[in-house]
């Protein structure tokens, strides 16, 4: 525990009698001080020994550390001596390993020549039996040495080469004719221990035919009896990636050069087996299908790519990628040269059958709408003027606008994209995918879209026709959904194939172009269609609208809120608006009840000043006002509501007091207007030629 002074000095006291309380002694402080003393003085003595032992053990570490100082010394003295005798023994080991090696090469320098000497000996030897014209040797009669006998036989054809043919011609037959034999017959045992599976009998012919002239040929035959009984699957790609994977694991424990012998039994299946393979299921439709044939083509060379993708897994050699895309292209490229006229002939012919089918199915046909000369003229015209040129047509609610049609053009062309990318040429598929782009605005945007814009257009009744049935909007609601399906697919399919090339401009302004003319037809047939919203709201006033509706006869006897003509008004124009926020969206809708509200308003107006009004008339007017602006508060434009709002202030004109007309004219709403707007309401009334009203308004 750690030393605590005032704990101790505690202690001492307690045990020293007199020392504290205890046992009922009195403190006696001489007594403990003479106790406090003595201890002191045990202390010191106490302290004394130990340093005098401390001392002692200082001077003995002293002499330890200096004795291991100097057997260090020692040491190191006898590590250094040991390590110049390392150095001597190693150089002398050098000299030694130096002495060897010459002598070495001495021996070898002797025995060399004396092995080739001996090596030739023999083949003289075997030379002078087929110049006699009988083997005799044991290697060439026993079939068990085949392998040393192909080794000299190699040799001795090499030589025989080189041996003038007038006096060496039948034994250069002869041995010709052994080599072409131990030739044979090494391929024959190759192909059995193929046959019976046996790897290691397999490498060692294979080692020994490596020399010969027919190794090509043993590499022949491997190829050739792998394959046997490979294809037997209805799925030639997978049966051909399987057979390369057992190959792989196999051509290398069996020949020197495995990469090339697996290069070339690719070259094999995808020139004999895929070739053929592919040839029979494309020309069967080639001119027949082309909706077939398409895509047979694109199934075909998408599991040929991925069957090259697996490939590049094995060491082919140095520029495996090249020497696959040169086997795909050999078999594709009588295809490929005029892949995308076929594609754009088939699009073009699907296409129309699609249109032309749905256009069957509606019982219509089709209207020829012109181009240039006086059909130009008549589109300026009516782009300038808003008039419609040329009789109405009747559609009978029919939009000639579908969704299905759409959907299955976008289907064709997305799978045609689709083909484009993986069959196009890189330097070609921009080019080729404008091509079908092009087609896609020519039936879709062309064909369909805008020539059901021009039917809608012609069937848009005239402004003064009673009972109009107005479809036009239809048509803005189908054509706003497809123009959103032609963007997604602009988006999602064309542009990776462009995003990077010239063409992407080029598209680009071609969508535009194309929207910027449709909409142009779809702001010409909304603005006739609120013409004629107008209309109808002026032939219901026309008809239900009379003048004793604000003059009555008996003013004290007026038991209805609002007109008749004000309620189907409010009516129609609920359902014109509801009808407008379902056919559009976004900002358009915005756009539309903004201008359809401020007809709206400047028809009331106008409307209003044609009639006198009484003072309960009045009342009725301000009546139909508020429900007028209740309506307006249907479409949630500011603007439209603060124009009904002015109106309804305006109408307070027609019953107000003539004492306090100029604190209404002077009001909040009506301040800010033209005087001529204000005196022409209080001409309204019916009392404003009594001079007093016209002196209180002056």
């Amino acid at each position: 525990e750690p030393f605590v002074a005032d704990e101790y000095i505690e202690r001492l006291a307690w045990r020293t009698p007199g020392g504290g309380s205890r046992g009922g002694e009195a403190f006696d402080p001489k007594r403990l001080l003479e106790e406090f003393v003595n201890h002191i003085q045990e202390l010191q003595v106490m302290d004394e020994g130990i340093q005098r032992k401390v001392e002692k053990l200082e001077q003995q570490c002293q002499k330890e550390a200096k004795e291991f100082a100097k057997k260090v010394q020692e040491l190191q003295k006898s590590n250094q001596v040991a390590f110049q005798h390392f150095q001597e023994l190693d150089e002398h080991i050098s000299y030694v390993a130096t002495k060897v090696c010459h002598l070495g090469d001495q021996l070898e320098g002797v025995n060399t020549p004396r092995q080739r000497a001996v090596e030739a000996q023999k083949l003289m030897k075997y030379f002078n039996e087929f110049l006699d014209g009988e083997l005799k040797s044991d290697v060439f009669t026993n079939s068990e040495k085949i392998k040393e006998a192909a080794d000299i036989i190699q040799k001795l054809h090499l030589i025989a080469q080189e041996l003038p043919f007038d006096r060496f011609s039948e034994v250069k037959s002869k041995i010709a004719s052994k080599y072409h034999d131990l030739e044979c017959q090494l391929i024959q045992e190759f192909t059995s221990a193929q046959r019976r599976g046996e790897i290691s009998r397999m490498r060692e012919v294979a080692a020994v035919l490596l020399h010969f002239k027919g190794y090509s040929h043993c590499v022949d035959v491997y190829i050739k009896q792998c394959q046997e009984g490979a294809f037997l699957r209805n799925d030639v790609f997978e049966d051909a990636a399987i057979l390369c994977q057992l190959v792989n694991k196999q051509v290398g424990e069996v020949f020197s050069n495995p990469e090339t012998v697996l290069a070339k039994l690719i070259q094999n299946i995808f020139e004999v087996k895929l070739q053929s393979y592919v040839k029979d299921q494309l020309e069967e439709h080639r001119k027949s299908d082309a909706e077939q044939y398409l895509k047979n083509l694109y199934d075909l060379y998408t599991r040929t790519t991925n069957l090259s993708s697996k490939l590049m897994e094995f060491n082919l050699g140095t520029d495996k990628q090249t020497f696959l895309s040169k086997l795909i292209k050999s078999i594709f490229i009588s295809y490929l040269e005029n892949y995308i006229e076929v594609e754009i002939g088939y699009l073009k012919s699907r296409s129309a059958m699609i249109l032309q089918r749905y256009y069957d199915s509606k019982n219509h046909q089709k209207r020829s709408i012109g181009t240039g000369g006086i059909q130009d003229l008549k589109e300026r015209i009516r782009q300038r003027t808003n008039l419609p040129l040329g009789p109405s047509i009747d559609t009978h609610g029919e939009t000639f606008l579908s969704q299905e049609v759409v959907v299955n053009l976008l289907q064709e062309t997305k799978q045609a994209f689709e083909r484009c990318h993986r069959l196009s040429d890189p330097s070609d598929l921009p080019k080729n995918a404008f091509r079908i782009f092009s087609m896609l605005v020519d039936f879709l945007c062309t064909e369909h879209i805008d020539y059901a814009l021009e039917t809608g257009l012609a069937g848009i009744p005239s402004s003064d026709s009673k009972n109009a049935n107005l479809y036009f909007l239809d048509v803005v609601h189908q054509a706003n959904t497809i123009f959103h399906l032609f963007d997604k697919q602009f988006n999602d399919h064309l542009m990776p194939l462009i995003s990077s090339s010239p063409k992407l401009s080029e598209c680009l302004q071609k969508k535009k172009d194309i929207i910027e003319q449709m909409e142009v037809k779809l702001d010409m047939g909304i603005d006739r269609t609120l013409n004629c919203m107008i209309g109808q709201m002026k032939h219901i006033l026309a008809a239900e609208q009379k003048k004793t509706d604000f003059k009555p006869e008996d003013e004290n006897n007026v038991l209805i809120q609002y007109t008749n003509a004000c309620v189907k008004v409010c009516a129609y124009v609920r359902k014109q608006v509801e009808k407008i926020r379902n056919s559009m969206d976004g900002k358009n809708v915005d756009t539309v009840l903004m201008e359809l509200g401020v007809r709206f308003h400047r028809l009331i107006y106008e409307h209003l000043q044609q009639y006198s009004y009484s003072c309960m008339g009045g009342m009725l007017a301000i009546c139909d006002v508020a429900e007028y602006r209740k309506c307006a508060k249907d479409f949630k434009i500011a603007l439209v509501l603060q124009l009904f709002d002015t109106l309804h202030a305006l109408c307070n004109l027609l019953v107000v007091a003539p004492d306090n007309l100029k604190q209404v004219c002077s009001g909040e709403q009506l301040a800010n207007l033209d005087k001529n707007i204000l005196h022409s309401f209080v001409q309204l009334r019916v009392d404003y030629r009594s001079a007093r009203l016209a002196r209180h308004f002056s």
